[in-house]
């Protein structure tokens, strides 16, 4: 039977297992991949615990798989689904969990991967470089305006720094001492994060920011709100919808269709978007990668690699 990494209950890492589960078959408008690599991000432990997207209710049924970003090969297609078919070379959302041989996708957010795409690459791109793109578009800064960017060091904020800077915004990237080259090196002017950022990030923009993208959160999120003259132009990935409306702001409005994958897609293609995987692990060490992306420790993007990735 098809393995698959799973949490058996809400709860802490304790609650996770590598199983063994039947192969799903698509639904209506869904798409059955062969999974060969899945993208690792925060929403996948804080899923474990109990989060709920906006809009999404309901109990889980358990085991429940991990993980929402997959490329792979269609295996394939439920009814209504057109555009794709068997042997298909794809990336997109998981319906139900991506951390797993087998893996149903949604096909309105599935994309064709591009042959110069990478599949490590492409399984990054539809949580990650998509919330990133969403975000970017959304504040819509005019070149030589100034993002600051909390978070800067991960996964979504390497992707935000990238897209704002091929858009010709200028980027003041909050991250930890350790992420200074990874920050600086995609076009960001660094500022470490801790006690007493907001000093070190009035001096590193001295005239103001036009915009904030937060991908932190809570204390972070209220000082950043006091960078920003227009409350219009603060967004935030990383604290729920009332958090950033009390402050004036806002949550990343995510648009979730493929017209977005094909986007992200093309920049990294084209050069202008690197998802900087920094490091991959089998589907049998599935928990070390989210203990990596769980601790803050992950700098760039974590990939599960599960089939033959080359």
């Amino acid at each position: 039977m098809p393995k698959a990494y799973v949490f058996t209950r809400y709860g802490g890492p304790e609650t996770e297992a590598l199983v063994e589960l039947d192969r799903p078959s698509p639904g209506p408008g869904e798409v059955l991949v062969a999974v060969r690599a899945a993208g690792v991000n925060p929403v996948d432990w804080k899923q474990r615990t109990g989060y709920r997207r906006p809009g999404e209710s309901g109990e889980r049924d358990f085991p429940a798989v991990l993980g929402n970003e997959v490329a792979g090969t269609v295996v394939e297609t439920g009814e209504g689904v057109t555009g794709f078919a068997p042997g298909d070379e794809v990336f997109g959302t998981a319906v139900a969990g991506g951390y797993a041989e087998y893996a149903l996708l949604a096909a309105h957010i599935t994309a064709p991967r591009p042959p110069a795409l990478s599949v490590t690459d492409a399984a990054t791109l539809p949580v990650a470089a998509a919330t990133a793109y969403d975000g970017v578009h959304q504040l819509a800064l005019p070149a030589g305006a100034t993002l600051l960017v909390t978070g800067a060091g991960g996964g979504v904020g390497v992707a935000v720094v990238q897209i704002a800077r091929a858009l010709g915004v200028r980027v003041v990237g909050v991250a930890s001492e350790a992420k200074k080259d990874l920050v600086e090196s995609l076009g960001a002017v660094h500022v470490t994060s801790g006690t007493g950022w907001t000093d070190r990030a009035r001096a590193a923009a001295p005239d103001g920011v036009a915009g904030v993208y937060d991908l932190v959160g809570g204390d972070v999120l209220r000082e950043a709100a006091d960078l920003v003259a227009d409350r219009t132009k603060l967004i935030t990935a990383g604290a729920p919808a009332d958090a950033a409306e009390a402050l004036g702001g806002a949550r990343v409005l995510r648009a979730r269709d493929a017209a977005v994958l094909r986007a992200v897609a093309a920049l990294v293609v084209g050069g202008a978007l690197d998802p900087h995987v920094t490091r991959s692990y089998p589907l049998e060490q599935a928990g070390q990668a989210l203990r990596e992306v769980e601790d803050g420790h992950a700098r760039g993007k974590i990939v599960i690699e599960i089939g033959a990735t080359a």
